[in-house]
């Protein structure tokens, strides 16, 4: 069936809202097109990725759309710039690019986006509600969007995503139909220790499991304790979102569309389930890490943007400790989250245990943060699997204690009894 559009649609498409609007509408239209949508929906919000610096394209299609006046119709937060726009000294990269950079991040704020500067929006105040539709840029965004909020949008991507902000509008598609969030595939833990079920580092290693052997359905996983934290939810999110195309998964008892696991499934047989055994979680977790031997340069921490939670674990960790000198510890936020960080004092706690809390970006975008190419650490199964082929570093992944006991001693230092059979 073909698109259907509205009047107020047609009269976009027209350009009877201005050239700006018209050249969104056009790109929006494209695109329901060729998803095969029978009509555009309303949106009430958006997460722009497209203020990410990665090239002239990327600041001409910015100014052109300010050019023919374009402004966003909807609340539109902005994701992470190239560089950290309140320590412009941090980068030392190429001043050519940070200017680019810089300059993009103008136009996004003079189409009307919200300088927020995040890759996690979900950390703000406005967050959108259930079954609200959004159209969300940014990978481990649009996933905790469906999955933790039980919002709606699809995977959209750049110059998509301010279209349909300028527009208001976005496919009827993907994961804005109720029929594509059903789960299709099933990860069942509940054969692993109880300890580690209980750890915070299960759900990186988890997520990239997930991610890696989905492909681009939905997945739900049975077994975990119910009521999970929000943190836990986002590492595994992130995870599934950067080593698969997924846009959502489901956990039983802890995500809003899965009450129970039929109710996830939407009481149809899943394609496939899979029980899943340390000895899987464990290649897993070697194929994000890179690294051989001892050797540590940095400690990358904050990808996505470490919220309050995460920061309430990290910070008792470092109190009166001291990070090795020859060890670059960064931790990546937003500046909403840095804000609290000093009415807290945690700022400073942080300052003088060696710790650079970097917002704005994120490290493994700004090659100038990490302070080098020796071998990192990461609490991040996303900067891990990143980091490799954006920065040429080698990666230890780990828990969050150990790259801060890493840190201090100036070598990784890991337990592996978690992750030992028997």
């Amino acid at each position: 069936m073909p698109l259907r559009l509205t009047a107020e649609d047609q009269q976009l498409l027209d350009g009877g809202s201005g050239p700006g609007a018209q050249m969104a509408m056009r790109i929006v239209v494209r695109l329901a097109e060729a998803l095969e949508a029978e009509q555009l929906l309303t949106i009430s919000g958006a997460h722009v990725d497209s203020c990410l610096y990665h090239g002239p394209s990327t600041l001409a299609f910015a100014e052109r759309l300010l050019a023919l006046g374009a402004s966003v119709k909807v609340p539109t937060t902005l994701n992470v710039s190239s560089l950290d726009l309140l320590h412009p000294d941090l980068f030392t990269g190429d001043p050519k690019e940070a200017e680019q950079s810089r300059l993009l991040t103008e136009c996004y704020k003079g189409l009307g986006g919200q300088p927020t500067w995040t890759c996690a929006p979900y950390q703000l105040d406005e967050r959108p509600g259930f079954g609200q539709h959004v159209a969300w840029a940014e990978s481990n965004a649009i996933i905790f969007a469906n999955s933790v909020l039980g919002a709606r949008t699809d995977r959209y991507g750049d110059f998509i995503d301010i279209c349909a902000s300028i527009t208001g509008r976005a496919p009827a598609a993907g994961l804005h139909l109720q029929e594509n969030r059903r789960a299709r595939r099933v990860f069942d833990v509940s054969g692993l220790p109880s300890a580690l079920l209980d750890s915070d580092w299960l759900f990186p290693v988890l997520g990239a499991l997930v991610g890696a052997t989905t492909g681009v359905q939905v997945p739900v996983v049975t077994g975990v304790p119910g009521g999970q934290p929000e943190h836990r939810l986002k590492s595994l999110g992130a995870a599934a979102a950067s080593s698969g195309g997924i846009g959502m998964f489901h956990m039983v008892g802890s995500t809003p569309e899965a009450p129970t696991l039929s109710e996830a499934l939407g009481g149809v047989d899943p394609l496939s389930t899979m029980q899943v055994s340390l000895t899987d979680l464990n290649q897993a977790r070697a194929s994000l890490s890179t690294a051989t031997g001892l050797s540590l340069s940095s400690v990358c921490l904050g990808t996505p943007h470490y919220s309050l939670d995460e920061f309430a674990v990290l910070v008792p960790l470092l109190s009166g400790r001291q990070v090795h000198p020859s060890v670059n510890f960064l931790v990546s936020t937003g500046r909403g989250i840095y804000h609290e960080l000093q009415l807290r004092g945690w700022l400073g706690t942080l300052e003088a245990a060696g710790v650079t809390v970097v917002v704005d970006t994120c490290t493994y975008l700004s090659p100038a943060l990490t302070g080098g190419t020796g071998p990192a650490m990461t609490d991040s199964a996303k900067w891990a699997y990143y980091a490799p082929s954006n920065l040429g570093v080698e990666v230890t992944l780990a828990s969050t204690a150990e790259c801060v006991n890493s840190a201090i001693n100036g070598v990784v230092t890991v337990d592996e009894s978690l992750w030992a059979n028997g």
